[in-house]
C-alpha cells in the first residue's frame, strides 16, 4: 500500500530535499555507459540495482543528518515506450523495469526512514521526446494515452505519486496530469526552460501553469523547475501571483551553459556548488513555497550538501 499517497507530506510546507544529476553522476563520474541516459536499464544488470541503492544513499545521508524530508525519485525518466524500444525491451520487460524500479524506492525507504526523515516515494516520468527539444508535439488527449501507459503501471506500485520532469511544452504536462488524474494518484509537472526563461515551446512559465491547471481542474498538487540554472529563470518568478505559488520544488543544472551547449558539450560543467545553494537560499527567502529541493544534470551529492547547508535555517 502507498504509504503517503492520500496525504503527500511535502505539502505542509516543511523542507524536503531529493537528489540530483543521477543519469550524469552515473556517466561522468561512474563511468557507466548509459545507452539514451536510460537509467533504469541498469536494473536488469547484475551491479546496477546496487549502484542505484548506493547512489540514493548519499543524498538520504544529508537528509538524515539535517533533520529534513527526502523525495526519492525511481530511476524511471526514460522509462517509457518510445526509449524503452530503442534499448530493446518489450512492453512486458519495460512494466517489469518500471515496478523494479519502484520496489528498490521502497527498500530504500525501509531502511532509512524516521520520524525525523520522512521518504516520499516519487515515479519518475521524462517526455516522449527529447527534453532539450520538441521534436513532434503531442496534444494533450495524445499525451494523456502515451503516458497513461506508464501512469498505470505506477498506480499498482507504492509510488505515493508522480512527477514528471523536463516537460518543455504545456501539452505534454496537460496529457500526464490527466493521466494521473484518472488513475486516483497525484501528480506532479515538472518545466524545463531555455537560457531566456521560456520554455522551449516560447511559452512563458505562467502561461504553460496556468494553461495546465486550466485544463486539468489544477489536477497537479504542486509544480516544479528542473534542467535549467535558476539565472535562467529566476528574472521570470513574479512575488505574490497565483501561479507563482504553484511552483513548489527546484531541481536546477550546476551549469550556466545552454541545452544546446550542454547537448554538445564533451565535459560535465559542475558549475559551483555554493552560489548554487546561495541562489536557491535566494529563491526560498523570496519566494517561500519552494519546498523540495535537488538538483540535475551536472550536479551530485555535493551540490545537494550546498543547497542543504543554504536552505536548512530558511526552513528552521
Amino acid at each position: 500500500m502507498p504509504k503517503y499517497r492520500h496525504q503527500l507530506p511535502q505539502l505542509s510546507g516543511r523542507l524536503f530535499l531529493t537528489d540530483g544529476g543521477l543519469e550524469t553522476t552515473l556517466i561522468f563520474h561512474d563511468g557507466i555507459d548509459l545507452p539514451y541516459f536510460a537509467s533504469f536499464d541498469l536494473l536488469r544488470t547484475k551491479l546496477g540495482p546496487a549502484r542505484i541503492r548506493a547512489y540514493y544513499e548519499r543524498y538520504i545521508a544529508i537528509a538524515k543528518r539535517n533533520g529534513t524530508g527526502f523525495v526519492l525519485e525511481g530511476a524511471t525518466w526514460r522509462a517509457n515506450p518510445d526509449w524503452a524500444e530503442k534499448l530493446g525491451y518489450s512492453c512486458a520487460e519495460l512494466a517489469v523495469a518500471n515496478r523494479a524500479a519502484i520496489d528498490l524506492m521502497v527498500g530504500l525507504r525501509d531502511a532509512h526512514e524516521s520520524e525525523r526523515t520522512p521518504i516520499v516515494i516519487s515515479a519518475n516520468i521524462g517526455p516522449r521526446g527529447d527534453g532539450y527539444r520538441i521534436e513532434k508535439a503531442m496534444t494533450a488527449i495524445e499525451a494523456e494515452d502515451y503516458h497513461g501507459w506508464q501512469v498505470s503501471i505506477f498506480r499498482d506500485t507504492e509510488a505515493d505519486l508522480v512527477s514528471a520532469f523536463t516537460i518543455n511544452y504545456a501539452e505534454e504536462g496537460i496529457g500526464v496530469a490527466r493521466a494521473c488524474r484518472k488513475a486516483g494518484i497525484p501528480s506532479v509537472i515538472s518545466f524545463t526552460v531555455e537560457t531566456d526563461g521560456r520554455l522551449a515551446s516560447g511559452q512563458t512559465i505562467r502561461d504553460a501553469i496556468e494553461q495546465t491547471d486550466r485544463e486539468t481542474g489544477n489536477a497537479p498538487v504542486y509544480y516544479m523547475l528542473n534542467c535549467a540554472h535558476p539565472a535562467h529563470f529566476a528574472g521570470a518568478l513574479r512575488k505574490g501571483e497565483a501561479w507563482t505559488a504553484r511552483l513548489r520544488g527546484l531541481r536546477a543544472n550546476a551549469s550556466m551553459r545552454s541545452h544546446a551547449e550542454l547537448d554538445a558539450a564533451p565535459d560535465l560543467d559542475i558549475g559551483d556548488p555554493t552560489d548554487l545553494g546561495r541562489r536557491y537560499h535566494a529563491l526560498r527567502r523570496e519566494f517561500g513555497d519552494f519546498c523540495v529541493l535537488g538538483g540535475c544534470c551536472g550536479t551530485d551529492h555535493h551540490h545537494v550538501e550546498q543547497i542543504s547547508l543554504a536552505c536548512v535555517p530558511v526552513a528552521a
